[in-house]
Formats: structure tokens, C-alpha cells, sequence
């Protein structure tokens, strides 16, 4: 993990076309800016997750019978 230091209106560039901006502080939050292409998914982490065990989760046996009784 790279760990950096930003002030408020600072950013950083990922991969040259992901930029990443401190937008506000407030005490311990952070608001942040993200620019990147429409192509590229952002998610918050536990979204992210979330959304990850759920696919795990519909391609069990028992997500699989779901499904058919949803298309009967």
C-alpha cells in the first residue's frame, strides 16, 4: 500500500487517467473527489464487498434454485 499525505485541493493521478482530490476535511472525515473515465466501476469498499458475497451466494445451489423458482 502507498500511503501519502494530501492537503485540501490536492489530488493525485492513477494509471493517467484516475484523479483522486481532497475535497474537504472535517475533523476525522475526509471528502473526496474522484475523476475517472465512465468505464471504470467505483464503489466504497463495503459496497464492494457486499456485492462480492452476494455473487458468491447466487451461484450456490441454493441461489441457483431461487433463480428457477423466480423464472417459473
Amino acid at each position: 500500500m502507498l500511503a501519502l499525505s494530501r492537503k485540501k485541493n490536492e489530488a493525485i493521478v492513477i494509471n493517467n487517467n484516475i484523479e483522486i482530490t481532497i475535497l474537504e476535511i472535517k475533523g476525522d472525515q475526509v471528502k473526496v473527489g474522484i475523476s475517472a473515465p465512465k468505464d471504470v466501476t467505483i464503489y466504497r469498499k463495503e459496497l464492494y464487498l457486499q456485492i462480492q458475497e452476494e455473487n458468491r451466494k447466487a451461484v450456490t445451489v441454493e441461489g441457483l434454485e431461487a433463480l428457477n423458482e423466480l423464472l417459473k
